[in-house]
C-alpha cells in the first residue's frame, strides 16, 4: 500500500476532489505550476510539468503518482497540448520509472473517445439499459486535440507498462461536479462523476494490484454509456452516487 503520493495538477478541480476526501490518507507531495492560495496537506512543489529536473526531484521517495497536470481546455490548441499534456506526461512516466515508483494513475478524459458521440448515435448512447457501453477496450476516437493528447497519454502509459513494468491506470474522467449533476442535460447526467466517487476511484487506482487498465470515471448513473465493469472488477471501485437521484 502506498504511503507517499505525488499529485500533479494538485490545484485543479480533480485534485481538489481527491484531496477533499483523501487529505489524511497519505503523505502528499503536491505539484502545480502556481503556488497554492489555500492551506493544503503535505509538501507543495511549484514547477512546470515539462521541467524534467524539477519533476525528477519531486518524484524522489514517492510510492505512487496521480497525474492530473495539463491543459484541461477541450478547445486547447496544439501549441499547448503538445508540451503540457503530451511532453509533460512523458516526463512524469519517465521520472516515475527512474525513481522506482510502482503505480501511476493517469487522468485521461471522455474526450479521448468523444467522436463516438455522433448525431446518429446520440439517442442510443444516452438511453438507459445495457445494450451499448464503451468499456475501455475500444480504440480511442478523440473529437478534439485535447482528446488526442489524452489518448496519447494512454498510449504512453501502455508503453511504460510493457517496457518497464509500471502499473498504469488511465481514468477517462466524465463530467465532474462537486454538488449535483447538470439539470436537463442528458450527456452530463450520463457521464456524471461526483467528488467522492472521484476520490474513491483514484484511491483504488493507487492501491489495487493490476498491470495496465483503461477505466471510465463516472458515478453509478442509471443513464450511462460508459461501462464500470473493469473499474469494479479490477480496481474494486464501488461508486456511491447516481445522477438519477437528482432528476
Amino acid at each position: 500500500m502506498p504511503t507517499s503520493v505525488l499529485l500533479t495538477g494538485a490545484a485543479g478541480r480533480v485534485g481538489t476532489a481527491v484531496l477533499d476526501d483523501l487529505s489524511d490518507e497519505y503523505e502528499w507531495r503536491l505539484l502545480d505550476r502556481d503556488p497554492p492560495t489555500e492551506e493544503l496537506p503535505g509538501e507543495f512543489v511549484v514547477c512546470d510539468i515539462t521541467d524534467e529536473s524539477a519533476v525528477r526531484e519531486a518524484m524522489a521517495g514517492i510510492d505512487a503518482v496521480i497525474h492530473l497536470a495539463g491543459d484541461p481546455r477541450k478547445e486547447a490548441p496544439w501549441s499547448s497540448v503538445l508540451p503540457n499534456n503530451i511532453d509533460g506526461t512523458r516526463v512524469v512516466y519517465e521520472a516515475a520509472v527512474d525513481a522506482g515508483v510502482e503505480t501511476v494513475a493517469f487522468a485521461s478524459s471522455n474526450h479521448a473517445v468523444g467522436a463516438y458521440e455522433t448525431d446518429e448515435r446520440l439517442p442510443d448512447l444516452y438511453r438507459t439499459g445495457d445494450d451499448f457501453r464503451l468499456d475501455g477496450a475500444e480504440l480511442p476516437r478523440p473529437g478534439n486535440l485535447y482528446g488526442v493528447s489524452k489518448a496519447t497519454g494512454e498510449i504512453l502509459g501502455r508503453y511504460y507498462h510493457d517496457e518497464f513494468g509500471l502499473s498504469v491506470a488511465c481514468v477517462r474522467i466524465g463530467n465532474l461536479t462537486k454538488d449535483h449533476p447538470p439539470v436537463d442535460y442528458e450527456r452530463g447526467q450520463a457521464m456524471w462523476l461526483s467528488y467522492r466517487d472521484c476520490a474513491h476511484l483514484f484511491q483504488r487506482c493507487i492501491e489495487a494490484d493490476y498491470g495496465y487498465e483503461i477505466v471510465y470515471g463516472i458515478s453509478d448513473n442509471d443513464r450511462k454509456y460508459y461501462s464500470l465493469e473493469r473499474a469494479r472488477e479490477v480496481l474494486g471501485y464501488e461508486p456511491q452516487d447516481n445522477s438519477a437521484e437528482f432528476e
